[in-house]
């Protein structure tokens, strides 16, 4: 169960726009400095050795962030990495430290090459705030005369409902949603995002935040039995209300009664079926499910949506 909640909760940000936007929020106050492109993936397994036996460790999420020179080759700017937290953790900054030093170890065994940083970003979704171990020596209790000899290590703690209006508003993919539905709910319990039309990923959005929350209501509110957001019908209502307009302006221009209903049923069609190919295209949902929605087999949804 637990490894089905990890799952959940990495899947939102392993896509390139929300995993770029989600550093762009935080790292670089909300500007496009790292683009999707940009962003391959990396590694998150890593092994060490305790009690004389091999171990694995596994990071949420992470990827390379490149370059190209005008060779256009690739150059490695910097790994960042993703964890997600929603309680507190004592001990993160000795987690992290393991996760980043895995991470430094690899580089060099990569001979000739150059090296580069290491960034991870704790994404921290509690309600209370977190407490005060941000750095190695908040864990560590040692004698003052040591302290020159103890290197400390800073954690970024990233404190999703305690973010401002400013802050949440830096973010442009689908974790704006996530982050005003954390930021609004701290205060407002009973606050449900209403608008999945503006979701691009709308299945991975519903489940972190059943995952992280517990509590399916909303995502129940906001989906049918089919896994499609309810409001879809809205849209499509709004759509063929577009399609009416086109109608009525194709029968003033013809003036006939005839050519406003040939152009509303024209109108209505293109507007669902141009919403329905958006929708598609970015993953909302499958062809298999436009075509159902429009009242056509896959093929000729396919054909008439030239996709």
């Amino acid at each position: 169960m637990r490894k089905r909640k990890d799952y959940v909760e990495k899947k939102l940000e392993s896509y390139e726009d929300v995993f770029a936007d989600i550093i762009n929020a935080f790292v670089f106050q909300g500007k496009g400095v790292i683009t999707p492109d940009s962003l391959t993936d990396a590694t998150t397994v890593s092994m060490y050795k305790a009690d004389g036996k091999l171990h694995e460790q596994e990071r949420d999420v992470a990827k390379y962030w490149n370059a190209e020179t005008g060779e256009q080759i690739r150059v490695r700017i910097a790994y960042f990495g993703i964890e997600n937290q929603t309680a507190y953790d004592r001990d993160m900054p000795l987690r992290v430290i393991g996760y980043d030093g895995a991470t430094y170890r690899a580089e060099t065994l990569k001979d000739g090459k150059d090296r580069y940083p290491v960034i991870t970003l704790v994404l921290y979704f509690g309600e209370k705030r977190w407490q005060e171990n941000r750095c190695l020596y908040d864990v560590l209790r040692f004698p003052e005369a040591l302290v020159p000899f103890v290197s400390d290590y800073r954690i970024n703690i990233c404190e999703i409902a305690y973010l401002t209006e400013e802050e949440v508003q830096r973010f442009h993919s689908d974790f704006r949603i996530v982050a005003d539905y954390f930021s609004k709910r701290r205060t407002d319990p009973d606050y449900r995002p209403t608008d999945t039309t503006a979701f691009k990923h709308v299945d991975e959005v519903l489940k972190l935040f059943t995952a992280v929350t517990g509590d399916s209501r909303f995502a129940d509110e906001l989906m049918d039995k089919r896994g499609k957001p309810k409001n879809m019908c809205e849209v499509l209502d709004r759509a063929e209300e577009r399609g009416r307009k086109i109608g009525e302006e194709i029968g003033e221009r013809r003036g006939e009664k005839r050519g406003e209903k040939r152009g509303e049923r024209r109108g209505i069609r293109k507007g669902k079926i141009q919403l329905l190919r958006k929708w598609v295209r970015s993953d909302r949902i499958s062809i298999e499910s436009a075509a159902e929605e429009i009242g056509m087999t896959v093929d000729a949804f396919r054909k008439e949506a030239k996709l």
